[in-house]
Parts: structure tokens; C-alpha cells; sequence
């Protein structure tokens, strides 16, 4: 039966919803899938919509027990669901999906919302919102940290710009997949509060993958110094949750070079427009695109550790 495989989706969480809402979900991606199968374990109807026919086809088999159904086209979504949530890849995707052409504001019903959990740029955001607005439709940007991890577990991390007034309401549709729901501001302060998040990764990981390198260059038994430091002022998740895997050369966790390259170039763009001083930043964006150069993309973020690995011992860096 196809509910067995929902484990591949989704750890579900207890959450079950007293009035079911249509809702559409477009992008089924690892993050994308996931939340979309909290909202229909939930107990909402929720209607999908993927650029790739195979992952609709695979992700409604493995949900067939519940309310969900495919949207043949944005815009027959955007007539059929009351609320409308995207996970895309760049601000061409969702600019694609909203305000152009075949998206879906051209058929969204006054009142309705669309909640964006992609990472774009705060440009984009307020474009978009411009014409959300014209259209009497409540746009909320609204991008996650937790990685796939928090994704299947429904543990993200959600932070939003919104008007305050929409806050109840936002956090009872976003509930069945995140731990922690945080209004920031109005909108377009999501993305820029996603921005603070990615730098301080992006740091912390290349930090932690300086002083594992130093560590083995000195002889220490490293699992032994990080149960001592991870218990005082170094400790974070990065060192919590990557350490151990970096140690043991593992990469596969989700959210992948290439995708922090896009992201650190939103970042540094951002950062130019409002005279920021990013220079560790920077530097680490360029580790990151001879990791992507070099074959790598695909990996983890941790894989900066692996970088400083094959500069040893091979010079291919």
C-alpha cells in the first residue's frame, strides 16, 4: 500500500486540522515534497504542481490514502485553492509562477493567499507583492532553515514578513511542517532575515572546518575534543549535527553547494545595494564555487571541509 512509503516523505507530526482548506503546493522538491505531505497528512486537500511529471506522479502514489489531487496548470490552481504555497528554485521560477504569463495570480481570487518558502532575492519579493496587491491577494515571503531534515520531521524553522494582522492565520497553515514560526517584519524582511541565516552558515561551517583540519594536523583525536567543546561557548548546530560527519567524509544531507551559491549571490547583491561589509562572506562564496567547479555541487555545505582535504593532498583546489 502506498501509505508505507510515506516515510520517505515525511515523519508526520500529530497536528490534524479541524476545517480542511485547499490548498496548492507548487514544487516538489526534497523540501517541497515534505511540507506539502505534512499539509495533506494534516488533513488538508492539497493540490500539487511540478514542472516534472514524475515527481507529481511519484509523490501523489505515495500520498493516495489522503485529499490530494494534481493541478494540471497554475492556473487552474489558482481557481480551485484558497490558499497557494511555492518551494522554487530562483526569482525567474517564481516570478514564472506568480505574475506571469500562465502563473497563478492571473486566476486567484481576491482574499486569497500565496506563501513563498523559496530563497529570492528582496527585489523579487517586493515585485511580486506589487502585483499580489493589485490583485487583492496576501502575499507572505516566508523562506525555512532546517534543511530536508527539519523538512521530513516538520521542524523548520519559518521566518516570514507579513501585515501583523495575517499572523494568526499564517501560522495555523505553515503549523503541520515547522517548529518555529516567526513574523519579522512586512514583507520582504523574510528574505533578508534568510540572508542573516545563510551568512552566519556559511561561516560558522568554513569556522568548523578550519579548526577540524587543524585538529588532525595536530594529532588530536578529534571526536574527544569535540565532546569537551561542543559542551562551551564553540557549540552550535553545525558543530552539533556536521562534525561528526565531516570527520567521516559525508556529504549527503540536502541542501547542496550549487544551491548555496545562488544563495550567498543573493546575499553579497544585497549586500552591495546597502554598503555591508561581507568580505568573510565573499571569500567563502568563491570556496564554495571551486568546490561546484571542481564536481562537487551536489554535496553538502559541509563539504568545505572536504575542500580543505583535497588542497592537501592533491592540489586539485
Amino acid at each position: 500500500m502506498a501509505i508505507k512509503s510515506i516515510d520517505k516523505f515525511v515523519n508526520p507530526k500529530k497536528i490534524f486540522v479541524d476545517k480542511p482548506k485547499k490548498i496548492g503546493f507548487i514544487g516538489l522538491g526534497r523540501m517541497g515534497g515534505a511540507m506539502a505531505g505534512h499539509l495533506a497528512v494534516a488533513g488538508h486537500n492539497v493540490h500539487v504542481f511540478n514542472r516534472s511529471k514524475k515527481k507529481i506522479y511519484d509523490w501523489l502514489n505515495v500520498f493516495s490514502n489522503y485529499s490530494v489531487n494534481e493541478s494540471d496548470s497554475l492556473q487552474k490552481m489558482g481557481r480551485d485553492c484558497e490558499i497557494i504555497i511555492s518551494c522554487v528554485g530562483n526569482d525567474e521560477d517564481l516570478k514564472e509562477v506568480t505574475f506571469q504569463k500562465n502563473g497563478c495570480f492571473k486566476s486567484m481570487s481576491r482574499g486569497t493567499f500565496f506563501i513563498d518558502h523559496s530563497t529570492v532575492s528582496f527585489s523579487t519579493v517586493i515585485e511580486i507583492n506589487k502585483f499580489a496587491r493589485e490583485k487583492n491577494i496576501s502575499f507572505f515571503d516566508a523562506p525555512v532553515s532546517g534543511g530536508t531534515v527539519g523538512a521530513k520531521n516538520g521542524h523548520l524553522s519559518v521566518m516570514f514578513g507579513s501585515a501583523m494582522e495575517q499572523v494568526p492565520a499564517f501560522k495555523s497553515i505553515v503549523a503541520p511542517y515547522s517548529e518555529t514560526i516567526e513574523r519579522v517584519g512586512s514583507v520582504g524582511t523574510g528574505q533578508l532575515a534568510k540572508m542573516v541565516n545563510q551568512i552566519c552558515i556559511s561561516g560558522l561551517l568554513q569556522g568548523l572546518a578550519e579548526a577540524l583540519k587543524f585538529g588532525l594536523d595536530s594529532g588530536l583525536e578529534m571526536n574527544t575534543v569535540l565532546s569537551v567543546i561542543s559542551k562551551g561557548a564553540a557549540q552550535s548546530w553545525q558543530m552539533d549535527n556536521r562534525a561528526s560527519t565531516m570527520l567521516k567524509g559525508e556529504y549527503d544531507f540536502g541542501f547542496a553547494v550549487d544551491h548555496m551559491v545562488k544563495d550567498l549571490e543573493i546575499v553579497l547583491k544585497q549586500g552591495r545595494l546597502q554598503s555591508s561589509d561581507l568580505n568573510i562572506t565573499k571569500q567563502i562564496k568563491k570556496f564554495y564555487e571551486e568546490l561546484s567547479f571542481n564536481g562537487y555541487g551536489h554535496l553538502d555545505t559541509s563539504s568545505l571541509f572536504l575542500r580543505l582535504n583535497l588542497k592537501t593532498k592533491n592540489k586539485k583546489l
